[in-house]
């Protein structure tokens, strides 16, 4: 097994005539999770973008450099962009499960619109989507409730599970818990931990103290360039860069 299983190499990314990331060179560790912090505006979720190709789909949008997966670059020109999105899973901001649907229907969306399960087989992947994401044992009896009657919580994992259900290789959320209760949010937390064990986890957050507890490697942006990246304790104990110890100090942000 590769010890990154996803990695930028000078990649530039642009809205239109806008620089949004310069040069950046992150490796996203295999079973591990990776944050992304730095301020609003410097490209964090740009840089989360490119690594599934939701970055293209922007009007306007475009990139240079390479990201590799499993040492293969994914905007190499035979790449099916679908397939790069069903290996790397995103979990958004916002809940956002489909609200025309149960919560059942919600975590087997992917599987349905690829053909790729029926029936019983596709109860026991809805099942155990929902138990990795920590749910089961709360929605089991509200399988045909609507996705949206459950709180914010309960969704963002539901989105997690929807996720999970692909089977991805790679995890990608975009601040996953900013729009939760507390509670929420450290339920949140603790599955992002338990979810590396099977998964490969890149995670943007403002929250530094979120960084500090969920992740094993911080990479910090500021203004489209990486500044620092390292193991994560090290990165917040001891930054080399002064512009690093600035921000992770709250001197700006």
């Amino acid at each position: 097994m590769s010890e990154h299983k996803m990695q930028s190499i000078n990649l530039n990314a642009w809205f239109g005539t806008k620089q949004a990331l310069k040069d950046i060179n992150i490796p996203i560790k295999t079973k591990a999770v990776t944050a992304i912090i730095g301020p609003s505006g410097c490209g964090k979720s740009t840089f989360i973008r490119t690594l599934n190709r939701m970055h293209e789909l922007i009007p306007g949008a475009k990139m240079s450099g390479q990201v590799l997966l499993d040492k293969e670059n994914i905007y190499d020109t035979n790449v099916d962009p679908v397939m790069i999105r069903r290996r790397v899973g995103m979990v958004f901001q916002k809940p956002n499960p489909f609200p025309t649907m149960s919560i059942y229907d919600n975590v087997a969306a992917g599987l349905k619109l690829t053909g790729a399960r029926k029936g019983a087989d596709l109860d026991a992947v809805v099942k155990r989507s929902l138990q990795q994401a920590s749910l089961w044992e709360e929605v089991k009896d509200d399988l045909k409730k609507p996705g949206t009657s459950i709180s914010g919580g309960q969704q963002q994992r539901l989105c997690i599970a929807r996720a999970i259900a692909l089977q991805p290789e790679v995890i990608l959320m975009d601040e996953p818990t900013s729009a939760l209760d507390p509670i929420a949010s450290s339920k949140i937390e603790k599955l992002v931990v338990e979810l590396k064990q099977t998964y490969t986890v890149a995670i943007v957050t403002h929250n530094m103290q979120q960084a500090s507890r969920v992740s094993d490697y911080t990479a910090f942006l500021y203004l489209g360039s990486l500044i620092e990246y390292g193991v994560t304790n090290e990165l917040f104990e001891s930054p080399k860069n002064p512009l690093t110890e600035k921000y992770i100090t709250g001197e700006f942000g």
